[in-house]
């Protein structure tokens, strides 16, 4: 079969596509008493637990208090007669390995009672501990691949959940995972050490305030989603597709995004018939995913929840992730969750939306109408900054990988300068606090559209600024560096960390202040404030991040532009990023080195898999298709010769000098890739960035030449415009 023929096949079994779905409906059940129905939530834990073990365990969910082991039997009786009505047979222990990926190990209830016949178990000591074969698992020298021990303990904060599969279901329980010697091996060990440390420091600010809260403070975060659906008969057509998650070759088509008419433009049928089923499954998982609209990108999407517990966001995330996956197959699609899996339009981020505070105290980053009057507000506004001021590099290396490497700095995400927008009214606002004197602000004003039927609309104080990868935006801040692949508890860490510094020094530096008695609260705070925008102005930038002009400013304010992995991951090592996690408690110097060899080792392997499948296919498929079309165009062009006329010459000069060409580097990628590439973790990476990439590009580049040369049924691989457009 030709590379044309699996084409047309592919678009045929595209228009010929038919689900075979009945529509979806709820039935007897309204969707909203179908959310959280496969959790075991504090409902279910009301209906089901006695009064005294209820009340025992929500004061270890909100209030944080260590969990009584006496309740564990009682909790796990109640949680296997829950799963079992829903017609679970197994349970496991759902943990985050530093693969980035959801692991899980399942074991069955039954256990044979010693009379032929079985019986459901599950203890309270297999609710709280589970053990894995860790050996494979990611570890970055933190133990010897023989040491294959691995804990998983649960987390009594994040609900357990029942996943249903054609052929029942099974009951997950979420955990962290540690090596035997007690060292985080997962993403969710150091989250929830980092929200123990922020909790400690904002109730230090707090209180100096006067303000007394018995909950926690914790980080809240909403996590956009965004990820392209492309049908999978073109993607079993694409090896680089199916195995790396981006294209490695491919045209530009003649449209791409250039009229953003994609942009919450009317979903393709079959799209939002996914979309739907999507929603009911997360639903029943009780994430509330609240946004779903079409990206601008062409078969690019969007899915949004409403703000969360970060744990629990977080823990939801991986699921919306798996669902998206896993639905996109019933309607005979792919979803691609790869940052940049087509050159040229837009890629695919996570936006990372953040804010700290509880039930008692509210969002502390919501700065009410008069934020110059709000010094709680201005202060932990102020922290913020401070902590992104002096740890942007750090903030840059939890979202560095291969993939978002092609993401960053494009077009659509922000650059890989760490900046803060703040708009117009909180920048006055810090602009007057740094001079000295707060006279006032713009206040809220009222919109008139013009038209007498639609009612008048207030005015924000400042607008949303879409190139800046840390922006205020109304009560909380958007990191938007975050890949649309990622986890985004790396993120969080580090936030809630070095969030966790600047709220310490904010408290010392207070404390202080009003036990010398030489200063009020006011004062105090003012002077502080001031000294903060003094030393840590230059991360406000509310322009255009995309511009030249800013890259040449950023770097006149010492504001680094990092803009590789292999410059980025350096930074887990830094002698301050170690001091700050190691005094907060949330990561040792040994797991933090074990990360930044992890992530180092990743890198390499995602680039070494691309650059090994470009050759493949570059000798493979390419060429062959390359050479059937010279020749066909070398014997047409002899033909025409023959009867004293030229016909073809030009294009297959032009064929001729890009096959000779594309030929050339790949086999000098081909020697590259045979050749020393390094002895370090960090000596490979910075190989295969400097040297690997753009090796790469240059057999692209000539390839996709090739592509606009060859007769269409001669080549082989489907084309942007197919892929991207053909839904």
């Amino acid at each position: 079969m030709n590379g044309m023929s699996a084409r047309r096949d592919a678009i045929r079994a595209i228009t010929d596509y038919n689900p075979g779905h009945t529509p979806l409906n709820f039935g007897d059940t309204s969707f909203t008493e179908i959310f959280g129905c496969n959790v075991f939530n504090d409902k279910a834990m009301r209906e089901r637990l006695p009064q005294n073990v209820y009340t025992s365990l929500k004061k270890t969910i909100e209030l944080g208090e260590k969990l009584d082991p006496s309740v564990a039997d009682i909790v796990a009786k109640a949680m296997k007669d829950w799963a079992l009505e829903k017609g679970a047979t197994h349970f496991t222990h759902v943990f985050y390995p530093l693969t980035g990926l959801t692991a899980e190990k399942h074991d069955s209830f039954l256990v044979p009672d010693g009379q032929g016949g079985a019986v459901a178990e599950f203890s309270g000591k297999m609710l709280i501990k589970g053990e894995s074969d860790a050996s494979c698992f990611p570890s970055g020298g933190l133990r010897a691949t023989f040491e294959a021990r691995g804990y998983t303990a649960w987390d009594v904060t994040s609900p357990a959940y029942i996943l249903e599969n054609p052929n029942g279901t099974f009951l997950c329980i979420p955990t962290v995972f540690v090596s035997w010697t007690g060292e985080a091996l997962d993403k969710k060990t150091p989250l929830l050490r980092s929200l123990q440390a922020l909790n400690k420091q904002a109730q230090r600010v707090l209180r100096i305030f006067g303000v007394a809260t018995k909950l926690p403070i914790i980080c809240y975060a909403g996590v956009e989603q965004e990820y392209f659906l492309i049908d999978r008969n073109f993607v079993f057509a694409r090896p680089d597709l199916l195995i790396s998650g981006r294209t490695l070759f491919g045209a530009k088509p003649a449209k791409g995004q250039e009229f953003e008419d994609q942009y919450y433009g009317v979903t393709p049928r079959r799209v939002m018939s996914f979309m739907m089923e999507v929603d009911r499954e997360l639903f029943k998982l009780g994430i509330p995913v609240k946004t779903r609209h079409n990206e601008v990108a062409p078969s690019q999407f969007e899915i949004a929840p409403i703000y969360e517990q970060g744990n629990l966001a977080t823990d939801h995330n991986q699921l919306v992730m798996s669902v998206l996956r896993s639905v996109a197959k019933r309607y005979g699609m792919v979803c691609l969750l790869h940052e940049k899996p087509f050159a040229g339009i837009n890629g695919s981020g996570k936006h990372l939306n953040y804010s700290i505070g509880n039930n008692e105290v509210g969002c502390l980053f919501d700065p009410g109408d008069t934020p110059h009057e709000n010094a709680q507000f201005l202060v932990f506004c102020a922290a913020m900054l401070r902590a992104v001021h002096k740890y942007g590099p750090l903030l840059r290396a939890t979202v560095a990988s291969a993939a978002n490497d092609h993401r960053l700095g494009g077009y659509e995400a922000p650059p890989a300068i760490m900046s803060v927008y703040l708009g117009e009214q909180l920048t006055e606002v810090f602009e007057q606090i740094k001079k000295g004197k707060v006279k006032g602000l713009k206040r809220k004003d009222t919109m008139h559209i013009g038209v007498d039927t639609l009612p008048p609309l207030p005015i924000d104080p400042g607008d949303r600024n879409r190139t800046s990868p840390f922006a205020f935006t109304g009560n909380r801040f958007e990191f938007r560096a975050v890949g649309s692949s990622m986890s985004v508890a790396g993120a969080q860490v580090a936030l809630n960390t070095i969030l966790a510094e600047s709220l310490d020094y904010i408290a010392t530096t207070l404390e202080e202040a009003l036990q010398d008695g030489q200063s009020n609260l006011h004062a105090a705070v003012q002077n502080l404030l001031q000294k903060i925008m003094l030393e840590h102005e230059a991360i406000i930038f509310n322009g255009d991040g995309y511009s030249k002009k800013w890259h040449e400013e950023a770097e006149n304010r010492g504001l680094a532009n990092i803009k590789t992995t292999p410059e980025a991951l350096p930074m887990l090592s830094a002698a301050s990023t170690i001091a700050v996690f190691t005094k907060y408690g949330v990561l040792s110097e040994t797991e933090l080195r074990s990360r930044q060899e992890i992530y180092l080792e990743q890198y390499c392997k995602t680039i070494e898999t691309e650059a090994n499948l470009m050759l493949h296919l570059a000798k493979t498929v390419i060429f062959p298709a390359s050479f059937r079309y010279q020749n066909e165009l070398a014997q047409a062009c002899a033909n025409m010769l023959a009867i004293g006329k030229e016909y073809g010459t030009t294009t297959l000069d032009q064929l001729t000098a890009n096959l000779r060409g594309m030929q050339k580097v790949t086999y000098a990628l081909q020697d590259l890739m045979d050749g020393d590439r390094g002895q370090t973790d960090l000596e490979q990476a910075q190989f295969y960035c400097q040297t690997i990439l753009p090796a790469m590009s240059e057999v692209r580049k000539h390839a996709d030449l090739l592509e606009s040369i060859i007769a269409d049924d001669l080549w082989p691989l489907p084309s942007y415009q197919e892929m991207l457009f053909i839904r």
